[in-house]
């Protein structure tokens, strides 16, 4: 059995989320209105400041405030105690896995510091194809969905070790 990794990749990444996705949503709050669209590639990508109450695809956005909020902090803190308890069970499995954690936690501590200082997330990645649009994104949320993938690669590639009786 190889030597378990440091937490420096995941912690790295972590870091280096929250930093870009928190610089990048500050930029679209500094230079853009509420609701304004600046398109990048017509009929593919625009750049545009919206806010998310919700969860993914603004599910919940109509559930009372106070509640919504405290259930989306709680979801947020127990996805970051899952990264850590993942982080000890596949640190030996392959440095996938911390760079797969790393993103996933970056990107829920991302879009709980804007639940808590704004009450809702800030998105402005808006991809679509003609009259059909995507939800828009932000940095975090890529990160997250980019850290599944790793993760579920991961399992592909190096699956648990059945322990030997």
């Amino acid at each position: 059995m190889k030597k378990p990794d440091s937490p420096v990749i995941p912690l790295a990444w972590l870091l280096g989320v929250v930093v870009l996705d928190q610089a990048t949503k500050g930029l679209v709050m500094a230079y853009f209105y509420l609701y304004e669209l600046k398109p990048v590639i017509p009929d593919l990508f625009n750049l545009t400041y919206l806010t998310n109450t919700g969860a993914a695809f603004g599910m919940l956005a109509g559930v009372q405030s106070i509640w919504r909020q405290v259930f989306f902090i709680g979801v947020a803190v127990a996805a970051i105690g899952v990264m850590v308890f993942s982080y000890r069970q596949f640190r030996s499995q392959g440095r996938i896995f911390a760079h797969a954690i790393g993103m996933i936690a970056g990107g829920a501590v991302g879009n709980l510091i804007d639940r808590l200082r704004f009450g809702a997330v800030v998105d402005f990645l808006d991809f679509y194809l003609g009259t059909h649009h995507w939800p828009a994104f932000n940095v975090a949320d890529s990160a997250i969905t980019v850290g599944v993938g790793l993760f579920i690669l991961g399992t592909i590639l190096h699956p648990p070790q059945e322990s030997e009786k």
